[in-house]
């Protein structure tokens, strides 16, 4: 018996890992020009979803002011015309 699966079926796993489970890319950069040095970049960043995000702690204050945002107002809150 063969396998059957399909390689789109490992993108969207890939993607799935990625999101749940989530990725540190980090790259330093140095461009020359005639072999002299020029610019040196240093990058880090690190991909995941929202939920991972903000189970390691990342984002938290800005994923707690956009649910904020949001949410309707209360009934409790006064409007300017009160």
């Amino acid at each position: 018996m063969e396998p059957t699966k399909t390689e789109t079926h490992a993108l969207v796993e890939f993607i799935d890992v990625l999101l749940r489970d989530g990725a540190v890319v980090q790259a330093d950069i140095v461009v020359t020009v005639a072999d002299v040095p020029l610019i040196g970049i240093s990058l880090r960043a690190a991909i995941a979803g929202m939920a991972t995000m903000t189970e390691y702690g990342l984002f938290e204050n800005w994923d707690r002011s956009r649910r904020q945002r949001a949410q309707p107002p209360s009934s409790e809150s006064k409007t300017l015309e009160d």
